[in-house]
């Protein structure tokens, strides 16, 4: 596994936490920092493992002693669970929808009095 692939699956998990949870900041360290406290403890330490690997990726020396297939595990289980959940969007949609449902009710209500 090169240096590349490793950078990508940190900025995948990255992404997902920023779509997610709405986490902020470069790099999946700064994500963590942000808003790593909402994820439970096993996917919260397996992203910091990730987060790791990515830094050591950098020196070529210290890519060699990666260890690949933990890293496999860890992204897994990150992408699984930050895939399954649902986005920080979703809560906002559904309060917008029932605030349009009461004021279209409202408005047809006061129709029918004028009326």
């Amino acid at each position: 596994m090169s240096a590349i692939s490793i950078q990508q699956m940190a900025d995948r998990i990255a992404a997902l936490m920023e779509e997610k949870l709405g986490a902020r900041g470069a790099g999946l360290a700064a994500k963590l920092r942000s808003r790593g406290g909402r994820l439970p403890r096993k996917v919260r330490v397996a992203a910091h493992k990730v987060a790791e690997v990515a830094e050591m990726a950098q020196n070529p020396k210290l890519l060699l002693q990666v260890d690949h297939a933990a890293l496999a595990r860890d992204y897994d289980l990150c992408t699984h669970h930050l895939t399954r959940m649902k986005s920080r969007s979703g809560w906002l949609d559904s309060t917008l929808a029932v605030a349009a449902s009461i004021a279209m009710s409202v408005l047809l209500v006061v129709l029918l009095v004028i009326a």
